[in-house]
């Protein structure tokens, strides 16, 4: 299976996401910017099996990043060989300790 981060450190908007997309990933020249081509993509050109991982999402690009996101999880539920995950980051308070550190505690 192949695995593509997607790493959200950096990202700001939709063209930031399919700038990194592409760098990752082979679209076809016909590739437009949009959740529909995306899914046009994944069902349909992709190499399956794939695993798109989207990393270091802060929780402010939650909400920038909704459709994307509710897009992928439709787009796993109807594909087989397709799985999305994504993580957010992790911030560490003045003791250096992670949030979820805190939390055991």
């Amino acid at each position: 299976m192949k695995t593509v981060h997607i790493d959200f450190a950096d990202l700001g908007d939709y063209e930031d996401f399919y700038a990194q997309l592409k760098e990752k990933i082979t679209l076809p020249e016909f590739f437009g910017d949009n959740l529909d081509a995306l899914t046009d993509f994944i069902t349909g050109f992709a190499e399956l099996p794939l695993h798109l991982e989207f990393v270091n999402m802060g929780v402010d690009q939650l909400e920038t990043f909704e459709d994307l996101l509710v897009t992928l999880e439709d787009t796993e539920e109807e594909t087989e060989d397709f799985t999305f995950a994504y993580f957010l980051e992790q911030y560490e308070d003045e003791e250096g300790e992670t949030e979820e550190e805190n939390k055991e505690k």
